[in-house]
């Protein structure tokens, strides 16, 4: 049997595994430290790639078996799962669809047996660049954001997974100081918050966090009182996570490779700049910018990607405070590192460099959130999104 780490050909690999089913009652256990759980890897499909891959992850060695295909389709570069884990959700990040100046959503039915996906319909995202996806905590809905078109949409999500038509558009506008990059909008991401009642866009053309008003019920977005949190000029904001509870919430800035910490009000759904951050070291003199922040399942530990530097740069969180100590920064062992995931028993965090086809494992110190490589790593076409399924 090939080793995870191999440099095997994609198509060697793909035809000398399948992905084994997992052991009977694993899903059930997947929130244990000690069950395999399943990855799946969105990529971009200029290249190598042909769409969605899986992988299982043995949580006891921190092996990754070989990525099979999922599932086919074009530049699946984000996913996320609906709460029952029967379905999963990506963006097609592209600039037309079905004729219209517009990404497209993809609903998927996960194979719960061997983790392949069927497509069940795709619908536009309402903008050009979808780039980020996420469904809201009752599963009735998926939200994207659309980067190159700068606006963001809800789509409902029927009994059978099917989306429908968007329920909901927001078109921003505006600019902000760098000509090049922010001479008009980009919503990067879009979060609702543990309440669901508010949803969150990060807009890196704008440097403002947009608030919205969020009905689940209805799938609709209202402008909330605040608009929106700001950003130093020129950061732009890309990537948002809220601390479990809701009480503190973190953007990463991907033009200024910086983290800013948010007190949040949950009655307001208003956000209140505490700190920032660089996630860089001092004497770096190179071109970076930041993509992914996530924070740890415990709370305790926030983790950010530095595409130039190719690092994880990882801060200790002030339960009390929300303020941030830097712990470290650890190298990726590739290029590009543009997402990355953490698994659900907080052990183990998988980078996914983009430029070099990589999927790195590293092993979490549960007491200071310090990375150490694992020696764990597999091959992945042009990895930009990596999501680990969690038992239902």
């Amino acid at each position: 049997m090939t080793e995870p780490n191999s440099k095997m050909c994609f198509p060697a690999l793909l035809a000398m595994m399948a992905l084994a089913p997992l052991p009977a009652g694993a899903e059930d256990a997947a929130e244990q430290a000690t069950g395999p759980v399943r990855v799946y890897f969105g990529t971009y499909t200029r290249g190598a790639s042909e769409g969605l891959y899986v992988s299982v992850l043995d949580r006891q060695s921190g092996v990754l078996s070989p990525p099979v295909l999922a599932g086919k389709t074009v530049n699946p570069s984000f996913l996320a799962f609906h709460p029952q884990r029967d379905w999963l959700y990506s963006v097609g990040e592209v600039g037309d669809f079905e004729g219209r100046r517009s990404g497209a959503v993809n609903a998927f039915r996960i194979d719960r047996a061997s983790g392949q996906l069927t497509l069940l319909n795709s619908q536009p995202s309402g903008g050009a660049g979808a780039c980020h996806v996420s469904v809201d905590h009752s599963g009735r809905n998926v939200l994207v954001a659309n980067y190159s078109g700068g606006s963001v949409s809800v789509l409902p999500i029927g009994d059978d997974g099917t989306l429908g038509e968007a329920t909901a558009f927001i078109q921003h506008e505006g600019s902000s100081v760098d000509p090049r990059r922010q001479a008009g909008p980009h919503a990067h991401s879009i979060n609702v918050d543990p309440g669901n009642r508010f949803a969150f866009v990060a807009d890196l053309g704008l440097d403002r966090v947009m608030v919205y008003r969020f009905d689940p019920q209805q799938g609709t977005l209202a402008a909330n009182d605040p608009p929106w949190a700001t950003v130093a000029p020129g950061a732009g904001p890309r990537h948002f996570a809220f601390l479990p509870g809701g009480k503190f919430a973190y953007v990463i800035n991907e033009m200024q490779s910086t983290v800013t910490a948010f007190g949040y009000d949950a009655a307001r759904g208003a956000l209140r700049e505490i700190q920032t951050l660089s996630t860089l070291p001092e004497d770096f003199a190179g071109n970076n910018t930041t993509a992914e922040i996530q924070v740890h399942p415990s709370g305790r530990f926030l983790y950010g990607s530095n595409r130039g530097h190719d690092s994880i740069a990882v801060f200790a969180i002030d339960a009390d405070t929300g303020r941030l100590r830097f712990v470290e920064r650890e190298s990726t062992q590739g290029s590009t590192p543009r997402n990355f995931g953490i698994d659900p028993s907080g052990r183990f965090l998988l980078a996914a460099n983009q430029a070099s086809d990589s999927v790195v494992v590293f092993q979490i110190d549960g007491s200071t959130g310090a990375l150490t490589p694992t020696g764990q790593s597999i091959e992945v076409p042009s990895p930009v999104c990596v999501r680990i399924m969690a038992a239902r």
